[in-house]
């Protein structure tokens, strides 16, 4: 069942074309992986799936539901979270609210009443108890209440990464998640991404996107390694336009893939 379909997009800015009828297709259940050269339109793609952008034409059709002029805040609402290639956090908060953000469109008696003001009613501690088993599960219990911006660059990711969990997506857009990692950092993200995508089953019982998993998650990441390790589909984009679509082993071995970006391995 397509979760996500979308067919002949186009966006340009000015005289550069960022993407060009770009038409994919996601389905439920899936991992799927965007990859390309810097700058073939891998994070406008997202930007117009997330509300970011609008697209100059084509469609985006979300469980069936069309969209296009939405705000970011309402497709949040239908299901879709992400997040951002550059860390995009308010570094003199703490990770816990922080993490809290991701679930403003929870709140019936106003976020900000509860949570900034310093209110504790009943909503929020029942939305403070999903914030904390999604810290629970990224292993960041040390920093819960650190402010972010003393953090190391790794660990905020990771609180990227519980924000949009909190949100509870059907969607989960992931955006150059291991970017800047070293190698232990890549393989602790590496494992949540899977571990998110299958679910914790009675580890997490009250807290559902940690107990079944998340649906589908959409992965743009420049490690081959990892995207080939993960992924069940994979789309490859150059100067905005989608050279081909396929399983790894069909990526790995496409002419034009490889001319385009994998390269050719050296011969012994």
């Amino acid at each position: 069942m397509e979760l996500l379909d979308i067919k002949d997009i186009s966006l340009a800015f000015g005289g550069i074309q960022a993407l060009d009828r770009v038409s994919l297709s996601v389905e439920s259940g899936e991992l799927y992986a965007i990859i390309g050269p810097n700058g073939a339109g891998k994070t406008s793609l997202l930007n117009c799936i997330s509300g970011f952008y609008t697209p100059d034409s084509g469609t985006i059709l979300f469980e069936g539901r069309g969209f296009s002029k939405e705000r970011p805040d309402q497709i949040a609402e239908l299901g879709i979270a992400r997040t951002f290639q550059n860390v995009e956090l308010f570094s003199h908060m703490n990770v816990i609210d922080n993490m809290l953000l991701g679930r403003h469109h929870y709140y019936k008696s106003g976020f900000f009443k509860n949570a900034i003001l310093g209110y504790r009613a009943e909503e929020e501690n029942r939305h403070r108890l999903k914030v904390e088993e999604v810290i629970d599960f990224l292993e960041m219990e040390q920093w819960r209440k650190h402010l972010v911006g003393s953090l190391p660059y790794g660990v905020q990711k990771r609180v990227e990464l519980g924000r949009a969990l909190a949100q509870e997506p059907k969607l989960l857009l992931l955006d150059e998640p291991m970017a800047g990692m070293n190698i232990e950092e890549k393989e602790d993200i590496a494992r949540f991404i899977l571990d998110i995508f299958e679910g914790q089953g009675a580890t997490y019982p009250d807290t559902p996107v940690l107990r079944d998993g998340i649906r589908s998650i959409i992965l743009v990441e420049h490690d081959m390694g990892v995207v080939m390790d993960i992924a069940d589909r994979i789309i490859v984009l150059d100067f905005g336009r989608k050279i081909a679509e396929g399983t790894p082993a069909e990526i790995k071995s496409n002419p034009e893939v490889i001319s385009a970006y994998l390269g050719k391995e050296k011969q012994a």
